[in-house]
């Protein structure tokens, strides 16, 4: 699954469109920003209710292909800026973590997903 079709399959919006298309490589499911460092996919997803800059910077470390922001929470301007200058999608779902993996498992559990 590309990012571009992720904001379509999730039911999410897109808090941005200054980023570029990639394959996504898997997805971890986590709120703690330092267990996403140590073990989230490159190339994948992270999901999470973590919305602020410090995701974004995790983003740029695992070279994600997305965020996904859960429960419906709101983007701060400053995290927006930074997922922008480092073309992160950022995708935001009124779903929670669980109901956002859950639908993601079947096409990228095999993908190297956690």
């Amino acid at each position: 699954m590309k990012n571009t079709e992720l904001a379509g399959f999730l039911g999410a919006t897109s808090a941005h469109d200054e980023w570029d298309e990639k394959e996504i490589a898997g997805a971890y499911t986590t709120d703690l920003l330092s267990d996403a460092m140590a073990n989230a996919v490159d190339d994948g997803i992270l999901v999470t209710i973590q919305a602020h800059k410090n995701t974004v910077a995790v983003g740029t470390l695992k070279d994600l292909s997305g965020i996904v922001i859960c429960n419906d929470r709101p983007v701060p301007e400053d995290m927006l800026e930074a997922a922008k200058a480092e073309r992160i999608p950022l995708f935001v779902t009124k779903e929670d973590q669980f109901t956002v993996s859950g639908r993601l498992f079947p096409v990228l559990g095999a993908a190297g997903g956690r």
